[in-house]
């Protein structure tokens, strides 16, 4: 009997996947970076509308150490070049600097200072991720500067055998995305994804906030991520 992919036990999707960002951020900070920046937690998260964010001491480990994510979204893997991917970690992990390095700015806001980073690893920010789009603001793309550090660093990376072993398979017509999902464990009650609003407490000042299931909320007095309420 042939062996479907599914069935394949020598496959190591997880450590395939992870293995080689976990490279890429290793190289990528020593590169750009002079290898300053700690390591944090790589994800894979499907977030509406962007190729990536940046989460400050996101995750906790039980001794107390906190470190910071950086996710990706999958849903573009298929559709991007590997650079470009590479480029969305080299974005985020200039928000990374900045949170240990320098002054965010206020909640999503992508101030001067971060924007002067970016060039310097070879990263124009742009709001419209073309020439000519605004440096700053809640919302900033950038796009690659031509033979800039990013440019050079990502053609070795490639180079030297850097691919992204794992895409999502598009969706079909006669395929829903969702049709092979299952409700997952846990999952939330009925109407929770459907535009219920959600309490957010900052676990530092206890601030609360409402907000639709699945936002990412930053405290503004703090600047401290804000969890969902438990029910």
């Amino acid at each position: 009997m042939t062996v479907g992919v599914s069935e394949d036990t020598t496959l190591c999707p997880t450590e395939e996947t992870y293995t080689g960002f976990q490279k890429a951020y290793d190289f990528l900070n020593r590169k750009l970076f002079d290898g300053e920046l700690p390591n944090c937690l790589i994800t894979l998260q499907r977030r509406n509308r962007t190729y990536g964010y940046f989460s400050g001491d996101r995750f906790g480990r039980t001794d107390g150490v906190l470190t910071d994510e950086i996710a990706l979204n999958p849903s573009h893997f298929h559709n991007r070049p590997a650079a470009d991917v590479l480029s969305t970690l080299a974005h985020e992990m200039v928000h990374l600097w900045q949170h240990h390095h320098g002054t965010p700015g206020r909640g999503r806001y992508h101030n001067r200072e971060w924007a002067a980073r970016m060039k310097e690893i070879g990263l124009q920010a742009s709001s419209t991720g073309q020439q000519g789009g605004d440096e700053t603001g809640d919302r900033v793309s950038h796009y690659i500067l031509p033979d800039g550090p990013f440019d050079r660093a990502a053609r070795t990376l490639l180079t030297r055998g850097f691919s992204i072993h794992w895409t999502e398979t598009p969706p079909t017509a006669a395929k829903a995305p969702s049709e092979d999902e299952d409700e997952g464990e846990g999952g939330e009650t009925e109407g929770t994804k459907s535009g219920k609003r959600v309490k957010y407490t900052c676990p530092r000042c206890s601030l609360n906030a409402w907000a639709k299931h699945e936002a990412r909320l930053v405290c503004g007095t703090d600047m401290t991520p804000m969890d969902p309420a438990s029910s």
